[in-house]
């Protein structure tokens, strides 16, 4: 009987994440969803990785607790506005205040941890470098990086008993080539949240970078966006940030 391969997938309840965990699941691996709770403003989005965890079937979906607020240094983590999306052809090189510092070097380390624990050989991440707000921690550069590091780090593979792969299966993907990818995998793409900066009553601000860059996704995709549709949103809950 074959080992079954597990896979430790980090889910921020949100297009990119889930598609990155659906294709997990289709490779046939054991789902461990890894979720923060890092005092960020658009905490529903902890709704939507439960949501997203169950409906795949994870084994398990862990929520950890840092608060990156003591820190700051963020619109999403700090009291400083989220802005507007800006065209990034118009803007190279600036990277947005929405960017929180070392962020997935932060989840990847938890990450590198409970998989050791678990005997997982695969961490998932929906970093995409495309069709994205601009942050350095979603480039392929630094994902081989942190493998690299990663396979220095731990004591399975220091002593040559395995090595930790980082799959970035999103990465070279435009948004609209990943949502027809999920669809093709029967993701319900209501149960995930993208905005930065939701009303209270959950909805999606609509202005953000996060926003539009979902909006142009499903747009250039040719499929409706299933939130739009039946007016959906994780957990309709009121969340004070």
């Amino acid at each position: 009987m074959n080992a079954v391969k597990k896979a430790v997938v980090l889910s921020s309840g949100g297009v990119d994440s889930t598609t990155a965990m659906a294709i997990a699941k289709a490779e046939g691996y054991e789902i461990f969803s890894l979720t923060f709770d890092y005092g960020q403003r658009h905490k529903i989005e902890l709704e939507a990785a439960k949501k997203v965890a169950n409906a795949l079937e994870a084994k398990r979906h862990l929520v950890l607790f840092i608060d990156l607020r003591v820190m700051g240094g963020s619109a999403l983590t700090d009291d400083i506005e989220v802005p507007e999306y800006q065209d990034r052809n118009r803007h190279q090189g600036e990277i947005p205040v929405t960017y929180v510092p070392a962020r997935n070097t932060i989840f990847l380390s938890f990450a590198t941890a409970w998989a050791e624990v678990l005997g997982a050989l695969d961490i998932f991440i929906g970093v995409n470098s495309i069709d994205y707000s601009g942050y350095p921690d979603c480039r392929p550069e630094y994902i081989d990086a942190f493998e690299r590091m990663a396979n220095l780090a731990t004591k399975t593979a220091v002593q040559g008993k395995s090595r930790l792969k980082i799959n970035a299966p999103l990465i070279s993907l435009t948004k609209a080539e990943i949502i027809r990818k999920g669809t093709e995998l029967g993701i319900d793409y209501g149960l995930t949240h993208s905005c930065y900066n939701p009303l209270s009553d959950g909805r999606p601000c609509d202005k953000c970078d996060s926003c539009i860059i979902r909006k142009k996704g499903f747009a250039e995709a040719g499929i409706p966006d299933p939130i739009e549709q039946r007016g959906s949103y994780p957990g309709h809950r009121v969340y004070i940030a």
